[in-house]
């Protein structure tokens, strides 16, 4: 329609003509959001599927690593060939010294009722009477002291803040540290597994396969 037909229309016209675009434009939005949808939802159930399928087969593995790795570890302490202080990490290495698989024991620091007493005592020593005296050392004491995103203290920094145990010989301080010591704890998680393999220039290279939370 040129413009000289549109000047011909009358106003109730013009508006039925500018409505019925508006529903053309509707119904092809409304269409090409329809395919959209359609085809983000195939895609999505295509790779959830797959994504499904794999974590079946990977704890189907992990469940293999396990029962094997144990057969190993009985043969090896039978054997003799595992540490009296192992806690049940080891690895196993082929003949030709290319392929090895390592068990590897995961375990979570943690630190109960005493420790949080513990420090408890430590920062009250650290306001009282370090922070008057040497402000940088106060600085340097407490944040050791500073818990990570779980809500934990740090168990590296536990240990920094234990090197500085005999410079102070106030009550509060020795029997903090002392609470902190009793109250750590390594819970066991799980058991993880690496696999390595032999490249050409002599360097153990990993094969990625990461299952710690399946």
């Amino acid at each position: 329609m040129n413009e000289t037909d549109v000047n011909e229309l009358s106003v109730q016209e013009l508006e039925n003509m500018l409505a019925s675009r508006k529903e053309a434009l509707r119904i092809a939005r409304e269409k090409e959001r329809a395919d959209y949808e359609k085809d983000r939802d195939k895609k999505i159930a295509d790779i959830m599927q797959e994504a499904i399928r794999l974590q079946n087969q990977i704890a189907f593995f992990k469940q293999k690593c396990h029962e094997i790795m144990d057969e190993q570890a009985a043969k090896l302490e039978a054997y003799g060939a595992i540490r009296g202080n192992s806690k049940g990490g080891f690895s196993i290495t082929n003949a030709e010294g290319k392929l090895r698989v390592t068990r590897r024991r995961d375990t979570m620091p943690y630190w109960d009722e005493r420790a949080t007493k513990g420090v408890e005592f430590i920062k009250e020593f650290l306001h009282s009477f370090v922070k008057k005296r040497d402000k940088k050392l106060f600085e340097i004491l407490i944040s050791f002291l500073e818990k990570n995103n779980a809500g934990e203290l740090e168990y590296s920094k536990v240990m920094h803040l234990m090197r500085h145990e005999d410079k102070f010989t106030d009550p509060k301080w020795q029997e903090g540290l002392a609470l902190i010591k009793e109250g750590y704890m390594v819970t066991m998680k799980a058991y993880g597994y690496e696999f390595r393999k032999m490249t050409g220039d002599g360097k153990w290279e990993n094969i990625g396969l990461n299952f710690s939370s399946i």
